[in-house]
């Protein structure tokens, strides 16, 4: 029997090995279903040999259409007792996936329990992604030059004033010439004077000029510069914990010098497309065009002019939001991450990586240091410091040396007296400062004219038919909006349940408080910085450099304008509704709370002119708000730690949701059920199950969505049943997807 098989297997290999030398690949094809998360074999025709390489993009046939893919694997002369297709074409003349990045994405594969094509989808820009048909084209510009150089007689003014300005500069655009005249270029081109070639340019393509620095270090930041440095060759993870205005970025940015000198790279995180431009602004001052920036609001072609720019070693320092934390650098000697604390490090889609553990993955990869930067460490990130596992550095004083005067004003005081929007207080203190001509910020965590507009005869809300959530007001565009599906309806003016004309607003968002300024403080120019207002390219740079350059002297905003921002003149910042995130149902209420206050406040008194903070709320005796008024991030942290010990939170449980969604919520429900039992049985008496629970927001565009939450002390407690769980549920109706330590519950 032994001796037939053999002779089968090789009778089917001759049949389509003909030539017995041939070669195969492993493709990973572009669907990212669970079930098809493997490679498929196939041969690659004799033509294409010469260019086949580990981590390009191929065409290949797959089932009744064609796909595209990234070869993993090439074999020669492996016998296979099946028929083989043959790959198509060849999409790359490179490897899109270098091998770091082909070991990183099976690191987020394992760890986020994710199909590994998402995995290395998620790292790549579009232009660079395995899509069929997908295809973004390299920007071309026409340029002339002399054909040969020598007298030309017989030519008119115009003519001799193009070829004088190809002489000087030894290439030009044609569209400078064609400013001149069009005739006379055309003339040139006909005579063989001049010709025409095209030229590749980057869509971004900035000339910055490198500023010598003339900023002297204080004593503390020499010490943190002098600390990395000497461990530049290591890998080393670093909590920089240094209070607003200590000079974080200077900070980074003399470690950066040193790094570039030594020919290696660096790669610099921050959370806020917003922050984005204010930092490149400075590091261009400093390092010149040896920047590339990567983030979700460049077009697809400026995404792939710039990770081309790391690529192909022209840039050696990379800023962007968390995906820049893919730049394909291969000789980095710093990553540093600012505002670590934020939640936009982890993404919420698949995969759910956290920028920071792909940092220290990289960071080892490559025996560099990690610096994680914040004013406001995550609980987590602070533990880890002070229990050793990272190396603690501090910053405690402002550059500046000045402090701030924080005030708490209870508004349940105010509304007695009318003052339902801003306090007497705040509202003399923006009067005074407008006609200093010195500039205000105020937060307000919510954006939309106002929160929902309510019937006041019988209390009907409108709610979004497929979520069923309360719809917000937007006055521009005189809309009611869901905001997690994007559902949109006419602005409610008469009740549908009772027909009464008597519609009420409830709440107050961005654009009223815009209108309130404009109408109570007759010399406001004010400018609004929230997610409506920031929705065109570009608009990020504007506000921020209108308001820079004094154009408006009042920024109000959401969350986008708490971190990081710079305004010598601003000094006063309000916060209205400061204690409003307290309410939010989460376990993390109470610390971002703290961050956001503190963050906040950090934007005044930056500058030369001294700062003050009016925080006004409704329950102002929490810790976090007074702790937060302080500065006082240690005593914030023990209460936060009592709390958590006592609840079992992180840092000292970890946490893991299991999210489940499907169309018919009875279906769901039922299946939510059999996944607990499933837990209950199989995982042991020191992990803690709760559920399964309606998520927070129970039904986004139509679907409903279940949870549980799982309170663990080891990953490996809970690791085979997740994984059995993520296999049972490849061709369910109901999706499970798995969310180890989520940033939101």
């Amino acid at each position: 029997m032994k001796i037939s098989t053999f002779f089968l297997q090789t009778f089917v290999w001759m049949l389509y090995n003909v030539n017995g030398d041939n070669m195969t690949v492993e493709v990973l094809v572009e669907l990212k279903a669970k079930k098809v998360d493997k490679t498929f074999t196939y041969l690659v025709p004799k033509d294409l040999e010469d260019r086949i390489k580990i981590g390009i993009r191929v065409l290949v046939p797959f089932k009744y259409q064609k796909l595209e893919g990234f070869v993993l694997k090439i074999e020669n002369d492996k016998i296979y007792d099946y028929e083989l297709k043959e790959i198509i074409s060849i999409v790359d003349f490179d490897s899109v996936l270098n091998s770091e990045m082909l070991e990183l994405g099976k690191y987020i594969s394992k760890k986020t329990m994710s199909t590994l094509i998402s995995c290395y989808q998620s790292m790549l820009p579009s232009a660079l992604k395995a899509h069929k048909g997908f295809n973004v084209n390299k920007k071309y510009v026409t340029y002339l030059k002399l054909n040969k150089i020598q007298e030309f007689s017989k030519l008119n003014e115009t003519q001799n004033k193009i070829i004088d300005l190809i002489k000087d500069k030894g290439e030009i655009e044609k569209s400078i010439a064609n400013n001149i005249s069009v005739s006379s270029v055309n003339t040139l081109l006909k005579k063989n004077i001049i010709v025409s070639f095209d030229k590749e340019i980057y869509r971004i393509n900035d000339s910055y000029e490198k500023k010598k620095c003339s900023i002297v270090l204080n004593e503390e930041q020499s010490n943190v510069v002098n600390n990395v440095i000497s461990n530049l060759n290591t890998f080393k993870p670093y909590l920089l914990f240094g209070v607003t205005g200590s000079g974080k970025t200077e900070v980074y940015m003399h470690i950066i010098e040193k790094v570039i000198s030594l020919n290696l790279e660096a790669i610099v995180l921050v959370p806020e497309i917003s922050l984005t431009p204010q930092i490149v602004n400075n590091f261009k001052s400093r390092f010149g065009s040896d920047i590339a920036i990567l983030h979700s609001r460049l077009s697809d072609g400026e995404k792939y002019d710039e990770w081309r720019k790391i690529e192909k070693k022209e840039v050696k320092i990379a800023i962007g939001a968390r995906s820049a934390i893919f730049a394909p650098f291969t000789s980095l000697g710093i990553i540093i991450i600012d505002e670590e604390h934020s939640q936009n490090y982890k993404q919420e889609n698949i995969p759910k990586y956290s920028a920071i553990d792909v940092a220290i993955f990289r960071a080892k990869k490559h025996n560099c240091p990690l610096i994680l930067g914040s004013a406001t460490p995550s609980i987590e990130s602070y533990t880890r410091a002070i229990t050793g596992v990272y190396e603690l550095m501090t910053l405690k004083n402002r550059v500046n040396n000045k402090t701030l005067d924080i005030k708490l004003i209870d508004m349940k005081d105010e509304f007695k007296t009318g003052n339902n929007i801003l306090s007497k207080i705040l509202s003399d203190k923006i009067k005074e400062r407008l006609s200093k001509d010195e500039q205000v910020i105020i937060l307000l965590n919510r954006r939309g004219y106002s929160t929902v507009l309510t019937c006041h005869n019988c209390g009907y809300t409108e709610k979004c038919p497929n979520c069923d959530i309360p719809l917000t007001y937007h006055k521009t565009s005189n809309t009611m909006r869901c905001h997690y599906c994007g559902y949109g309806n006419k602005k409610l003016t008469i009740c549908p349940n009772c027909h009464s004309e008597d519609i009420n607003s409830f709440g107050l968002g961005t654009q009223k408080l815009e209108e309130y300024l404009l109408e109570n403080f007759s010399n406001a120019r004010v400018v609004r910085m929230d997610v409506d207002t920031t929705t065109k390219k570009g608009s990020h740079e504007r506000i921020i450099e209108d308001f820079k350059n004094h154009k408006y002297n009042i920024l109000i905003g959401t969350q986008m304008i708490s971190k990081g921002l710079d305004f010598p003149l601003v000094t006063l910042v309000g916060v209205l509704n400061g204690d409003a995130s307290l309410n939010i149902p989460d376990f993390r209420s109470g610390e971002r709370t703290f961050q956001l206050l503190n963050q906040i406040a950090g934007r005044a008194g930056r500058g030369e002119l001294s700062g003050e903070v009016i925080i006004q709320g409704f329950n102002l005796d929490h810790y976090s708000i007074k702790t937060a008024c302080n500065n006082d991030y240690l005593s914030f942290y023990n209460e936060e730690m009592k709390l958590r010990k006592k609840l079992k939170y992180p840092p000292y449980y970890n946490i893991c949701l299991i999210k489940m969604s499907g169309k018919d919520s009875d279906v769901l429900n039922l299946e939510a059920n059999k996944v607990k039992k499933y837990l209950d049985t199989n995982l042991s008496n020191n992990v803690e199950i709760f559920g399964p629970n309606f998520s927070s927001i129970p039904k986004i565009n139509n679907i409903f969505y279940m949870q549980i939450m799982i309170k663990y002390k080891k990953t490996s407690e809970i690791l085979k049943s997740l994984e059995y769980l993520n296999q049972k549920y490849l061709n369910n109706k109901i999706n499970l997807e798995v969310d180890l330590n989520p940033i939101k519950i």
